[in-house]
């Protein structure tokens, strides 16, 4: 796993929902604290059931979401593509996480360290408040996905919704 530093952290940033509400000096603070990350095919980036209080954005690549499965293997229950978050809910209360995020293929990611993040309080309140509001869009997203997801479901067994 390759760990770049160079100073293109804002131009890894333009394409997140992260930034959408930012103004360029605003990227360019929340750029100083992001690390970019390389990863080859079948790197865990982080590992089941670890605590990691960081958030991730998949800049080029796949992220695989994946739990264990009884043979060794990888159950795979989500696929993450360039311009995802992943791992928002850890960010904000530093539980473990459910399942994995493995690299399928060469993969980039950027890194934000919640400790880090929350340094910006004092000097770039508004950065906060506006990488805040989208990490709430993004998990309000995955929400109601799940949600239509669960009423398919509902649809499917019940016989319901005339489609099946």
């Amino acid at each position: 796993m390759n760990v770049e530093t160079n100073g293109n952290q804002a131009a890894v940033l333009k394409d997140s929902p992260l930034t959408v509400e930012m103004n360029e000096s605003e990227v360019e603070a929340l750029a100083r604290l992001i690390r970019v990350r390389d990863l080859a095919d079948g790197d865990v980036l982080v590992p089941e059931g670890s605590r990691d209080t960081h958030l991730h954005g998949v800049v080029s690549g796949i992220i695989e979401v994946a739990t264990r499965a009884d043979g060794g293997g990888w159950n795979i229950l989500h696929v993450l593509r360039p311009g995802d978050l992943v791992g928002e809910l850890s960010f904000m209360d530093g539980e473990p996480r459910f399942a994995a995020l493995i690299a399928s293929g060469p993969t980039r990611v950027f890194t934000l360290d919640r400790s880090e993040f929350e340094s910006l309080l004092n000097s770039h309140p508004h950065v906060v408040y506006k990488a805040m509001r989208a990490i709430m869009r993004v998990s309000h997203g995955i929400q109601r996905r799940l949600s239509l997801q669960m009423r398919e479901m509902e649809h499917y067994f019940l016989k319901t919704g005339g489609r099946y």
